[in-house]
């Protein structure tokens, strides 16, 4: 009879047939591995959004403002990345990263706003 063996740590297995780890911290172990690459990607791109939200929110401390577009650019804020776009009825985009957002102005400005809460 073939011995089976943990699937994270190698050590022999005993107990139910249909058993595939010796106990509960190898089968995390073993599951935690094989998502590290599907959460790596998510990782970061929240450490992005995160990022983004840090640097709107230290600008817009008035909840609207408007500053130029390298002020954010410098502070690492990174324009691919929002949480949702607003369009509005006079054909305004605003993109926002939670309830920071901003809107892209004319000669390199952008303007900093807060969402309302209840919007």
């Amino acid at each position: 009879m073939e011995t089976r063996k943990c699937m994270d740590c190698g050590d022999e297995l005993r107990g139910r047939a249909d058993k595939k780890f010796c106990s509960d911290q190898c089968r995390n172990n073993y599951n935690n591995r094989m998502r590290r690459d599907d959460n790596a990607i998510v990782r970061r791109v929240n450490n992005v959004l995160k990022n983004n939200y840090r640097i709107l929110s230290s600008h817009n401390a008035a909840g609207k403002t408007t500053l130029q577009r390298d002020k954010l650019t410098d502070a690492g804020f990174n324009f691919k990345y929002f949480t949702s776009i607003l369009h509005t009825k006079t054909h305004n985009t605003y993109y926002f990263c939670y309830d920071q957002g901003y809107m892209e102005l004319e000669n390199n400005f952008i303007m900093l706003v807060k969402k309302e809460k209840g919007r």
